[in-house]
């Protein structure tokens, strides 16, 4: 306790008789400030960040690991019991040679007239213009740029938009045309690198999957047309759909049919159909695929396997 008085307090006797005011004050002791709610609720969100953050950072790698050992493990497909019947009555079918891939399929531009080099260029362009473009369309550009003159040498000369006009209208005539550009300066810089005077396409999978513009149906493509070796099978469009309706795979995306990944038909496929058919299976389907076996509206009355084929008239796929 301390005493205060209100004013200085003299001796006086006139003052004696007025009485003192005393004010008395008591130190109270101050109490501990209670942490306000923000900084408790900034601690808490920063612990609980924290607790998430370690959990996420352990669960991604799980999750991960999970996939991967999935895919390790994923189960063969397999054979079907009925896709040697199937397979021979799309031979019949396919007999004629009518559809377009038989005019203007990427092999049809190994021109044994140019020297071997220069025709395995040829097919690799073909492969590398040949995504979402129509045959017909393709075969017309690879027709004007071979009047032009196409080698390696005369793509690094040419002018990149004059190249883009000559293949117009490919599907992205302006990104292949960059693309063909880029290929070109690729295997002339690896033909110094490696001391030979002709310059040549790759001869692997990994090199041809290496070059700007080439995915792995066109490598496979490719080293099947240009280099006679076979490694997998080239899946695309029509092979993947026919593959799917004739449940030799099953791979078709059910829920956005727009997104659909022909990689897995592929694996699927490897799995059981003998190799001897990996290379001939791609132009008999899509011929099929562009005949009888349409996207929209296959001509089923017209098919020779309609009784053995688990999607006639159906239109699931």
């Amino acid at each position: 306790m301390r005493l205060r008085s209100s004013g200085p307090i003299d001796v006086d006797a006139s003052l004696e008789s007025k009485p003192v005011v005393v004010k008395v004050e008591v130190e109270r002791e101050s109490a501990p400030l209670r942490p306000s709610r923000r900084v408790k609720t900034e601690e808490s969100v920063g612990v609980k960040r924290e607790k998430v953050e370690k959990v996420e950072g352990h669960a991604a790698p799980k999750k991960k690991t999970r996939r991967a050992i999935e895919a390790k493990k994923r189960a063969p497909r397999r054979e079907p019991s009925n896709w040697r019947e199937i397979l021979k009555g799309i031979e019949e079918m396919r007999a004629n040679k009518d559809a377009e891939v038989d005019k203007y399929g990427c092999e049809v531009f190994f021109d044994k007239s140019f020297p071997p080099h220069v025709c395995r260029f040829h097919v690799l362009i073909a492969a590398m213009m040949s995504s979402q473009t129509k045959d017909p369309v393709n075969a017309a550009a690879m027709g004007r740029l071979i009047k032009h003159g196409l080698t390696i040498e005369s793509m690094l000369e040419i002018d990149q938009q004059e190249l883009a006009q000559l293949i117009r209208p490919v599907g992205f005539f302006n990104h292949k045309a960059k693309y063909i550009k880029q290929t070109a300066e690729i295997l002339t810089k690896q033909a110094e690198v490696e001391g030979r005077d002709i310059v040549d396409i790759p001869n692997t999978y990994e090199g041809l999957v290496a070059l700007p513009g080439v995915g792995p149906k066109m490598s496979t493509l490719v080293l099947n047309c240009a280099w006679n070796n076979t490694v997998g099978i080239c899946v695309d469009t029509h092979v993947h759909r026919i593959s799917n309706r004739l449940k030799w795979v099953k791979t078709w995306n059910k829920n956005n049919p727009k997104s659909q990944n022909p990689e897995k038909t592929r694996a699927e496929l490897e799995d059981w159909l003998p190799k001897e058919h990996w290379g001939p299976i791609n132009p008999l389907l899509v011929g099929f695929g562009q005949t009888i076996c349409l996207p929209r509206g296959p001509r089923c009355n017209e098919c020779k396997i309609r009784g053995i084929c688990p999607s006639a008239n159906s239109s699931a796929i």
